[in-house]
C-alpha cells in the first residue's frame, strides 16, 4: 500500500536543515519525537529506578510503567525495553508516552532503560547497560511484582538491535530466562546497500546518511566488520527465545529485519514477521500524526497476549 497519507503530509513538511552539534541533535530529536506522539496515555503507576552498572561509577536509570487497569491471574509479565536513537540520541523522557502505550497494549510492566549513549560511551556500553537491566528485573522480580518466567526483551530501531544482542548475550552467559523477543524495525547489520536502503535512502524519515552517522558513533572504525553482538544478523542465532519482528514498509531497515526473521526461523527459533503497511521508521512515535500508527501497539499486544498469556 502507499505511504499513509497523514505520514506523507508530515514528511513533506520536514525541514531540510538539521542541527549541527551532537547536543543540538539530542535536544531537537527529543523535542521532535515528543511533538509527534499525541496525548499521553494514563498508566496505573510509574517508578524511577537505578540499576548498578558493571563499573562502580556507572548508574543506569530505568523507568518502570505499570499498565492501567490490567488484571492477571498471577504476576504480570515484564518487558525490558531499549529505546531508539541510533545509540547516540534520545532520552527516557522522549519515550515516556510510547512506553505507556506499550504497557497498556501488552499488559506488561515496561522497564525502559536509560543506557549510556555513544560516542562518549561506544559499543559495548549500551549493550552492557541493557543486559544489566535485564538481570536486575530478573533478580528483583519479587520486589517488582513481576513474573520472572515471563520476561520480554524489546526495543525499537537501535533499541531493537540492543534487544536482539541482549538475547544473544543472555544465551551465551546462561543469563536470565527470556520468554520472548519483540524487535521493532531493528538495525541488525552494518550493510547500507540492501534493496530497501537503496529504495528508501531519503525522504522516508530515516535516511541512509543518518544510519551511517549512527553506526559510526556506536562502532567507530569497526563498522565494516562489526562485533558479533553489534551486528546480530552475522551471528549464531540458534537457541534464542521466540521472536516477533516488526518492520515498517517504507524503511531503509526493512530488508535486514526481514532477513533476521528468516535466519531466526532457519535456526529453529519460532519467529513471527509483521510488516507495518504504509508505515515509516519511528512510527512508534506517530500516534499524534496518524491513527494508523496504532498498528505497532495492536500487533505487540496481540503477539504477547498470545504467546505469554498476559491476560
Amino acid at each position: 500500500m502507499p505511504v499513509d497519507a497523514n505520514i506523507a503530509t508530515f514528511l513533506a513538511g520536514l525541514p531540510a536543515t538539521q542541527p549541527c552539534t551532537l547536543d543540538e541533535m539530542r535536544a531537537e530529536t527529543d523535542r521532535a519525537l515528543i511533538a509527534m506522539q499525541g496525548p499521553s496515555e494514563p498508566v496505573s503507576q510509574i517508578e524511577d529506578l537505578v540499576v548498578a552498572g558493571d563499573d562502580p561509577d556507572v548508574s543506569i536509570p530505568v523507568r518502570a510503567y505499570w499498565p492501567a487497569g490490567a488484571k492477571w491471574g498471577g504476576k504480570p509479565p515484564a518487558m525490558v525495553f531499549a529505546h531508539a536513537g541510533g545509540w547516540c540520541l534520545v532520552s527516557l523522557d522522549a519515550y515516556d508516552n510510547p512506553c505507556r502505550a506499550l504497557a497498556n497494549a501488552t499488559g506488561c510492566v515496561v522497564f525502559s532503560v536509560g543506557y549510556r549513549l555513544a560516542p562518549e560511551h561506544p559499543y559495548p556500553a549500551a549493550l552492557d547497560d541493557v543486559y544489566r537491566a535485564l538481570c536486575f528485573v530478573a533478580d528483583h522480580s519479587e520486589r517488582l511484582g513481576v513474573d520472572r518466567n515471563r520476561i520480554v526483551i524489546a526495543g525499537d530501531s537501535a533499541g531493537g538491535n540492543l534487544a536482539a544482542a541482549t538475547a544473544m548475550l543472555a544465551r551465551d552467559r546462561s543469563g536470565p530466562p527470556i520468554a520472548q523477543q519483540l524487535l521493532m524495525y531493528p538495525p541488525v547489520d552494518t550493510d547500507l546497500e540492501t534493496a530497501s536502503y537503496q529504495e528508501f535512502a531519503d525522504g522516508y524519515y530515516l535516511t541512509r546518511d543518518a544510519m551511517k552517522f549512527c553506526w559510526g558513533a556506536y562502532l567507530g572504525d569497526r563498522v565494516t566488520t562489526p562485533p558479533v553482538y553489534a551486528g546480530p544478523l552475522r551471528g549464531d542465532l540458534s537457541s534464542l527465545p521466540p521472536a516477533t519482528i516488526m518492520v515498517s514498509e517504507y524503511d531503509p531497515l526493512r530488508n535486514e529485519g526481514e532477513s533476521y526473521a528468516r535466519k531466526l526461523d532457519a535456526c529453529g527459533v519460532p519467529t513471527t514477521l509483521i510488516v507495518l503497511e504504509g508505515m515509516v521508521h519511528a512510527c512508534i512515535h506517530m500516534l499524534g500524526i496518524t491513527p494508523a500508527a496504532k498498528a505497532i501497539f495492536a500487533n505487540a499486544g496481540r503477539e504477547l497476549r498470545l504467546k505469554l498469556g498476559a491476560f
